[in-house]
């Protein structure tokens, strides 16, 4: 069951942890490399403070970009801005996103965001967690897959097996976590699953194209997949 308050406290501790690492960084630092292809440390701060906007225009009612060529230049414009700044832009937008969502709604109806995907209202303080948890991991700053809270990567796990169930270019695939917690995904048409198996943290890299990207986990020989871009 989606919990948006829940999800919005969650939320806030998240975007607290990722404020204090960064602000341990200096100017210097905001330029350097962060893990994600092309992209500074600061082009990941800036994504995310306008990822924060563009989540109160659709609260609002209003698209979540103007277009996609927009939100690249809004990100690159960002990207070279001090330390201060950048996090003050980030405490600024996420204070604006829960202003937002603190307005009566209605948590049940479906909203559009980016190229076309749907979803409904109650998830979006959760897809606000995932760009504040994940990035935080690709500014390389020290926090890593493993130290995600275990029952955030429970649930991306299942939030992302559930974008890849029945997807033409996924083949059937059972994950099984070291745990024993276990998710199926991709397509439906198979007779045999492909099983993959490892830690949380491993599983996770995978489907969200981080990590070691796969190459941590048991597949008993086979290949994996290579899965859609998100």
């Amino acid at each position: 069951m989606i919990d948006h308050v829940r999800d919005l406290a969650s939320l806030r501790e998240a975007t607290e942890r990722l404020l204090a690492a960064t602000g341990k960084l200096d100017n210097a630092g905001v330029t350097e490399q962060s893990r994600l292809p092309g992209w500074s440390r600061g082009h990941v701060l800036a994504h995310l403070s306008r990822n924060a906007d563009a989540l109160v225009n659709i609260l609002e009612g209003r698209p979540m970009y103007v277009s996609a060529e927009a939100r690249e230049a809004d990100i690159e414009r960002d990207a070279s801005r001090p330390l201060d700044i950048q996090l003050a832009d980030i405490r600024d937008s996420d204070a604006r996103f829960r202003q937002a969502a603190d307005a009566p709604a209605d948590w049940s109806r479906t909203v559009t965001m980016r190229n076309g995907v749907t979803d409904v209202a109650a998830r979006l303080p959760f897809r606000r967690l995932i760009e504040i948890e994940l990035h935080h991991v690709d500014l390389d700053i020290g926090y890593e897959l493993e130290d995600l809270p275990e029952s955030f990567t429970g649930r991306e796990i299942e939030f992302l097996t559930e974008r890849f169930s029945g997807h033409p270019d996924v083949p059937s695939l059972v994950l099984t976590a070291a745990d024993g917690r276990q998710w199926r995904t991709g397509g439906t048409g198979d007779a045999t699953r492909l099983a993959v198996n490892g830690s949380p943290a491993a599983l996770l890299g995978w489907l969200a194209g981080r990590g070691a990207k796969g190459a941590d986990l048991e597949t008993g020989g086979a290949p994996l997949p290579p899965l859609p871009p998100l």
